[in-house]
């Protein structure tokens, strides 16, 4: 047990940049919660800038978190069995998935509008055909979110899919189970965490999406001025409203993460 300590034990050159990364992550947070009005924090809670923010992020949160298990699901089980794909496909599949992780979310609202929007790919035979235009509305908000939080839904349901012991499903199967009935009655009950884990984060995701909902739903209170667009306003002219709503945001993001521990770490691995 001794000689494993020792092992252990972080080289003394690590503690010096380990301590400045720990100030990096940590010191920002700090200084939020040390700044934050905290007798005042439920009145601003309650108040006429934060409270409807508040309602449309979590209903545009839960709705583009739906939307992503909808669509998320299916694509991370595509995901885990395509093993047998060739090479180059699998490669333009993941990076297909992974790119919203490392795209700036503003790139993102720029992409939606260029496909939604009034002149875009899709978006203009939308509005002549049916009339319909989804920038700056509350749909526009919604898929902002889901395009952001999606990649968390795909890799999260994918490692827990690819954990699943193939002896379950190949028992199924062997008993006449359609490939419909095993994947909905016995794959996706063993993968139930980890979907789970992918709809939490992807929640969270939407929940302080910034760049892509300004870009393509723009910031019209009660429409599609959620709780980061709120606080971004706010900064300019009432700095506590702001810090009020930052707090939140990191009291969530922070309960989001303890209660799914390391188990969200499975889904991220490459």
């Amino acid at each position: 047990m001794a000689r494993r300590r020792r092992t252990r034990r972080l080289p003394v050159a690590l503690v010096v940049p380990a301590a400045l990364g720990a100030l990096l992550l940590g010191g920002p947070l700090v200084a939020l919660l040390l700044r934050a009005p905290w007798i005042a924090l439920p009145a601003l809670l309650a108040g006429p800038v934060v409270l409807p923010a508040l309602g449309l992020s979590l209903g545009t949160a839960l709705a583009s978190t739906a939307i992503c298990l909808l669509v998320g699901v299916p694509l991370a089980a595509a995901l885990a069995g395509s093993d047998g794909w060739p090479l180059p496909l699998r490669r333009a599949a993941r990076a297909l998935v992974a790119t919203p992780l490392v795209l700036p979310p503003v790139i993102g609202g720029i992409a939606l509008l260029l496909l939604l929007g009034r002149t875009g790919l899709l978006g203009r035979p939308l509005l002549a055909a049916f009339g319909i235009g989804i920038p700056f509305s509350t749909t526009a908000v919604v898929l902002a979110q889901a395009f952001v939080g999606l990649p968390f839904t795909v890799l999260s349901v994918e490692g827990a899919l690819r954990g699943v012991d193939p002896r379950f499903p190949a028992a199924a199967a062997t008993l006449g189970a359609s490939p419909w009935i095993v994947f909905s009655r016995v794959v996706l009950p063993l993968a139930a965490p980890g979907v789970a884990a992918g709809a939490v984060l992807s929640f969270a995701r939407a929940l302080g999406e910034f760049g892509a909902t300004i870009t393509f739903a723009g910031s019209l209170p009660g429409v599609t001025q959620t709780l980061p667009v709120a606080a971004y306003v706010a900064l300019t002219d009432d700095l506590p409203a702001a810090l009020a709503i930052a707090v939140l945001l990191v009291v969530v993001s922070a309960a989001v993460l303890v209660s799914l521990r390391e188990r969200w770490l499975v889904g991220l691995r490459p």
